[in-house]
């Protein structure tokens, strides 16, 4: 017998495609973390790039549990002397940008690096319910109720 290694041509990449309304934003970001790294095939390896593309729809429509839109600060510093800015969950939502929540709510969840920065290319995050992607025929996934915010299942 020979052990199985996983090489490049080996891999195959699957679609799919998540509804993100209603969905808590820290559960729905580890899966998507466990999906982009390819943690959920029996063939994982650490070290290569066997991860699925995952389109999220809705991402402007999901939820927060306890007062995270009013007491999650997020800062940054400009690089000139007293450039400290900062601006809260909720006011990002409200913004130009909501998808960018969940982004850094993955990013921070895979490994830093060339690796971490090629599988997070995969993650297609858009704020409506249309994406671009119909052509790749994406697998819609749920994931139940127990992501879901004050629902009973």
């Amino acid at each position: 017998m020979k052990t199985f290694t996983l090489s490049a041509k080996n891999i195959e990449k699957k679609w799919h495609l998540i509804d993100a309304t209603d969905l808590v934003v820290g559960r729905l970001a580890s899966h998507l973390a466990n999906i982009l790294r390819g943690k959920h095939k029996p063939e994982f390896s650490p070290n290569l790039d066997c991860g699925d593309h995952v389109v999220i729809i809705n991402a402007e429509k999901i939820k927060f549990t306890g007062n995270k839109l009013k007491d999650k600060i997020y800062y940054w510093h400009t690089g000139h002397p007293g450039g400290i800015k900062q601006r809260t969950m909720g006011q990002i939502l409200e913004g130009k940008f909501p998808d960018r929540v969940l982004r850094k709510a993955v990013q921070r969840m895979i490994p830093k690096g060339p690796l971490g920065r090629q599988q997070l290319k995969h993650l297609h995050i858009y704020t409506g319910s249309e994406h671009p992607h119909a052509a790749q025929q994406p697998a819609p996934m749920d994931f139940g109720a127990m992501n879901r915010k004050n629902k009973k299942a």
